[in-house]
């Protein structure tokens, strides 16, 4: 379901809107009022998708709390819906984790993973489902087959040679979309998140066909902070070609976010263009050398806090250089040091890469695209009518690949050829957390050894992130000709001498292009 234009994406959009109004518009007086509303706005004499108005009320409510930040109401209390509200209402308010939360009233309780026989069953004479099980748990009934839950040890051995596919795998899509098991159950049979497992890459909340899982977000506190005139420089991750339409060229989506109410605007691709050359840096200090057996990439936030949670023994061979988000923010804060920060971007779990204490101070706010769509929709803005004096930075086709599975790695590994040509280059790369696991599994049993190992917990990478609003197809597509309209196709070989280890940010211009460096 990532990327389509669905019920569940409406309904969000509606919530990010109706709450950024109330960022926008509402005073200290009507707050309270105003967000009380919206639930009754959203759903109004009748209800669309659930059996009830008050439930589906209900729902809306939570939606309403997580959108402003703060933490879903316990169950069966008469708690207010805007409890809680004076701590969000500063814009100082961070994500507090967990990220991703479960609506009870929203979950179906699906089933969780089994295989059943369906009515497709023939009974046919060979019975392979029979002959295949190891443990003896089907059975023929009255010519068809059945099988026994208890013994059932959910190989799918039965399935995969059924004639007729009458087995169905049944199995819940939050489950199935989460690669590292964080999707548990309670003690209805709803979806739990296990927080020592989720690491936020925010799969199962665009799997759910119910929409019962959400994140929280700071689309109101940004909204706050826009209407009060401060200074609040945006950062565009590159991932944002064709998430606003197709005739929303970069000149006029940056048009629109002044319009918006930003002070300037900043392509993120500009700091992976550093980041291209600094991993290169490394690999070829480090990795090629001998002294380190492998080097993980460091850009994606749910990868690493994966690889850190089951991969602890691996921490000394993630990247040290700063992702492009963090790199591009404290740039902006050396030249405007007054100046709030927003990261614009596709990924979820940015949200928590923003709220650690070593970033707090970079980055202020994080909001995804669809959630920007919100805030557009809050002020009227049509960003295919919006014209601009100028576009973003000019960065380079290295960092704009950045935002599909493999890019970074393959910048890496463009600028490695380029600028240490006697370096011998391997590369490894996966998307999807569950791919992401056995790649790191390889590694520590040593089948690695001197590979530069990129992992993208979302299949297909950033541009099928969780925040995103078109198909991955389709965005992969409008990024490949971003990238081949841009002026250069790697950084500039100047940037491989620069001694990136000092890690202080400041402005380089070489020719027509600005970078930046640490």
């Amino acid at each position: 379901m990532r990327g389509l234009d669905t019920n569940v994406k409406r309904i969000r959009r509606k919530v990010f809107k109706e709450i950024a109004k109330a960022g926008f518009q509402s005073s200290d007086e009507t707050l309270v009022a105003d967000i009380e509303a919206i639930p009754y706005k959203i759903v109004k004499e009748r209800a669309t998708y659930r059996e009830s108005i008050y439930r589906e009320r209900a729902v809306a409510s939570e939606r309403v709390r997580l959108a402003m930040g703060m933490s879903l109401r316990p169950e069966n209390t008469a708690v207010h819906i805007t409890s809680g509200l004076e701590a969000s209402n500063i814009d100082e308010k961070y994500y507090e984790p967990p990220l991703m939360q479960v609506i009870p009233s929203a979950c179906d309780a699906c089933e969780t993973k089994m295989y059943e026989v369906s009515n497709m069953c023939r009974g046919c004479v060979a019975h392979p489902c029979k002959e295949i099980c190891p443990k003896g748990a089907i059975s023929i009934i009255k010519g068809k087959s059945v099988i026994d839950q208890e013994k059932c040890i959910k190989c799918g051995k039965c399935k995969s040679v059924c004639p007729y596919d009458a087995i169905a795998k049944k199995e819940r899509p939050c489950a199935r979309a989460c690669g590292v098991n964080a999707i548990e159950s309670d003690e209805m049979g709803r979806a739990t998140i296990n927080n020592e497992k989720c690491v936020s890459c925010g799969m199962c909340m665009v799997s759910c066909p119910f929409g019962a899982i959400s994140d929280k977000s700071q689309i109101f506190q940004l909204a706050h902070a826009l209407k009060e005139g401060k200074q609040i420089i945006a950062e565009v991750a590159p991932a944002f070609v064709g998430q606003f339409g197709d005739e929303v060229t970069p000149r006029k989506l940056k048009a629109a976010l002044l319009k918006l109410g930003f002070s300037e605007v900043y392509e993120v691709a500009l700091g992976a263009d550093i980041g291209a050359v600094a991993e290169a840096h490394h690999y070829a200090e480090k990795v090629s050398t001998g002294e380190l057996p492998f080097l993980l990439t460091s850009c994606c936030p749910s990868w690493i806090m994966m690889a850190k949670k089951f991969f602890p023994d691996m921490i000394e061979n993630i990247s040290q250089e700063l992702t492009p988000m963090v790199a591009t923010a404290r740039t902006i804060k050396k030249e405007y040091p007054d100046a709030q920060v927003v990261f614009i971007g596709p990924c979820a779990s940015k949200k928590l890469e923003a709220s650690r204490t070593s970033v707090r101070s970079d980055v202020d706010f994080v909001i995804t695209f669809e959630e920007l769509a919100g805030m557009f929709e809050a002020k009227e803005i049509d960003t295919k009518e919006c014209e601009g004096d100028s576009s973003f930075h000019n960065a380079t086709a290295a960092g704009r690949g950045y935002a599909v599975s493999g890019g970074v790695s393959s910048a890496v590994g463009d600028c490695l050829k380029e600028y240490y040509p006697e370096v011998e280059v391997h590369i490894e790369h996966a998307e999807g957390l569950s791919e992401c696991k056995k790649l790191l599994t390889k590694a520590k049993a040593g089948k690695l050894k001197g590979c530069m190992i990129e992992g993208m917990g979302c299949p297909g990478g950033c541009m099928a992130g969780a925040g995103t609003n078109i198909p991955f197809t389709k965005a992969a597509a409008e990024l490949k000709k971003y990238q081949q309209a841009s002026s250069k196709q790697l950084p500039p070989a100047e940037l491989a001498e620069i001694q990136l280890e000092k890690r202080t940010i400041s402005f380089l211009l070489i020719g027509n292009l600005w970078f930046f460096f640490m």
